[in-house]
């Protein structure tokens, strides 16, 4: 990437994840700070999370230097209450912080849960139920769908969608369709980024073999870069918030969208 000009040409990239009780899981989410830093070893890279770690991220974004500028970074695989609310405000109470949309949907994606499908011998045949946390924002589900449709590209089989909670169907209800059409072999694509507990809970939906999560894999910091470039520029260009409409689905049914830029209504 060209180098930025300006008074600061390397905004602060605060890589946002969950949080986990997962010691696997942390691990795999300081890999990915580790990687950002080594990509982009001119940039800085912090911590943050909203939830069961810390540093919370409001305390990174209050930490900051004054006049320094930031982008937070989700780590995460959708939009949802994380990203609309606690990511948004945060990056919404100071100026010169920009929040970059979440990992997801990236077709880079897909790819990578038919790499790890292909890791567990699942047959191009079998039937898959892609395995996601959930969340009750229309729009999580239509980034979930979005990569559902890609992921169905790489396959002969059928792929359906399961969710591990606030949305349907579950994953337990998606294995049973499956079963009832016919398919005699259905497999869990975990869209989850590591073990913790909602990969725990794919054991008990019925499957026949579940793949594994998503990290380790430098796929996944090469989209947060992504991410936070296409941030950048945002941050850069002064662009304002609501001037193109949402044309997603999901949009009559969403309260605020992170895609078009729009203030957050929560």
């Amino acid at each position: 990437m060209a180098a930025m000009t300006g008074p600061d040409p390397t905004p602060t990239l605060i890589a946002c994840a969950h949080g986990t009780d997962n010691t696997q899981g942390r691990r795999e989410i300081d890999t990915v700070r580790a990687q950002l830093q080594a990509l982009r070893p001119g940039v800085e890279v912090l911590e943050a999370y909203v939830d069961v770690q810390e540093p919370d991220l409001v305390d990174v974004v209050a930490s900051l230097p004054q006049g320094r500028t930031a982008v937070i970074v989700p780590l995460l695989l959708s939009v949802g209450y994380h990203v609309k609310v606690d990511i948004a405000r945060a990056a919404a109470g100071r100026p010169g912080t920009v929040a970059a949309l979440p990992l997801g949907p990236d077709p880079r994606l897909a790819r990578l849960l038919q790499d790890r499908l292909d890791q567990a011998s699942v047959s191009g045949a079998d039937a898959v139920v892609l395995a996601a946390a959930g969340s009750s924002d229309a729009c999580a589900a239509e980034d979930v769908a979005d990569v559902r449709a890609v992921l169905a590209e790489l396959r002969t089989g059928p792929v359906s969608t399961g969710f591990g909670a606030k949305a349907t169907p579950s994953v337990r209800d998606a294995v049973a369709v499956a079963r009832g059409a016919g398919c005699p072999a259905v497999a869990l694509a975990s869209y989850l980024l590591a073990p913790g507990y909602f990969h725990d809970q794919l054991a008990k939906a019925g499957a026949d073999t579940i793949s594994a999560p998503l990290l380790p894999h430098p796929t996944i910091a090469d989209i947060a870069l992504s991410r936070y470039d296409d941030a950048v520029e945002r941050l850069r260009s002064a662009e304002v918030a609501g001037t193109t409409p949402c044309s997603r689905p999901c949009s009559a049914r969403a309260t605020s969208c992170v895609r078009d830029g729009a203030p957050v209504r929560a």
